[in-house]
C-alpha cells in the first residue's frame, strides 16, 4: 500500500489539503513500533516526530524514586514530539509505546521546515498541542480526585478510542505504572469491574464486554478531555471533522 494512502490513518495527517500532504508524505517513514519501545528519554535530544496510525504512545515521567505515571497518551489522533514545533527541543518526560502499531516518522528538520511554513500543518499542530495540554491537565486532577476504579475506566475508554479492537494487550502491572498508583488497587478495581460484566481479563488480555457500563462507571474526566478533542481538532477548512476526535 503506498505511504501516502497509509499515513491518512493518523488524523493530524489526513487533515491536510492534498498539497501539504503530498509534500510532507515524500519525507515520511513508516515504523512498526513495539510495546515498550522508547522513542525519547528524559531530557534527550529528540530527533524525530512520530504520527501514530495504530500505535498508542505512552507520555510518561519518572520520579526520583521510579515511581512513574503516564501524563498524556497519543494516538491516531495527534503526534508526539510537540518539543520540536514549540521550540524546547527536550523535555523532562519520556515516550513509551503502550500499544504495539504502527507510526509514520518525520526528521526534525522537515517537521521545523514545514510548520514555519506558518500553513496548515502549523494551525493543527498548535491546535492539537492545545488539546494535549487540557488531557494533560484533567489527568492530574483526576489522579487528584478520582477513585482507582474511575481512573481505570477512563484509561479504558481513552484506549479503545484510539485501537481498532476492543481487546487491549495490557499487564495490570503496566496498567498500574500508567495511572501511578498500587498494583493491588488495579487488581480490584478490575476484579469489580469483570464481576459486573463490563470486561473480561485473563493472562495480560482484557477485553471490553460492556462500553456503556465503563461509562457509567467513569468519571467526568472523560467527557471532558473527548469534548475538547472535538472541539479544537477541526480540519484547515475549519468543518468539524469527526475523523480527529479520539474515536
Amino acid at each position: 500500500m503506498p505511504i501516502a494512502h497509509e499515513a491518512h490513518h493518523n488524523r493530524l495527517l489526513a487533515a491536510l489539503p492534498a498539497a501539504d500532504f503530498e509534500r510532507l508524505a515524500a519525507r515520511l517513514e513508516r515504523v512498526t513500533l513495539r510495546l515498550g519501545d522508547m522513542l525519547y528519554e528524559p531530557g534527550g535530544q529528540l530527533q524525530h516526530a512520530y504520527f501514530p496510525a495504530s500505535c498508542i504512545v505512552s507520555l510518561h515521567y519518572v520520579m526520583e524514586t521510579g515511581a512513574s505515571a503516564s501524563v498524556a497518551g497519543v494516538g491516531r489522533e495527534g503526534v508526539v514530539g510537540i518539543s520540536l514545533f514549540m521550540g524546547g527541543e527536550t523535555t523532562p518526560s519520556s515516550a513509551v509505546v503502550q500499544t504495539a502499531g504502527f507510526a509514520y516518522r518525520l526528521e526534525r528538520r522537515w517537521l521545523k521546515q514545514e510548520f514555519e511554513r506558518s500553513g496548515a500543518l502549523q494551525h493543527l499542530l498548535l491546535r492539537y498541542t492545545q488539546a494535549l495540554m487540557t488531557q494533560m491537565t484533567q489527568t492530574a486532577v483526576c489522579n487528584r480526585h478520582h477513585s482507582v476504579e474511575q481512573q481505570l475506566c477512563r484509561w479504558l475508554l481513552v484506549t479503545l478510542d484510539r485501537i481498532p479492537s476492543g481487546e487491549i494487550v495490557m499487564t495490570q502491572e503496566l496498567v498500574a505504572s500508567m495511572l501511578g498508583v498500587r498494583r493491588e488497587g488495579i487488581t480490584e478495581a478490575a476484579g469489580r469491574l469483570q464481576e459486573a460484566g463490563f470486561i473480561r481479563y485473563r493472562r495480560g488480555h482484557l477485553a471490553v464486554l460492556a462500553r456503556a457500563g465503563l461509562e457509567t462507571r467513569s468519571c467526568e474526566c472523560y467527557g471532558v478531555v473527548r469534548k475538547e478533542f472535538a472541539r479544537l481538532l477541526t480540519d484547515v477548512r475549519g468543518r468539524p471533522a469527526r475523523a480527529l476526535s479520539l474515536s
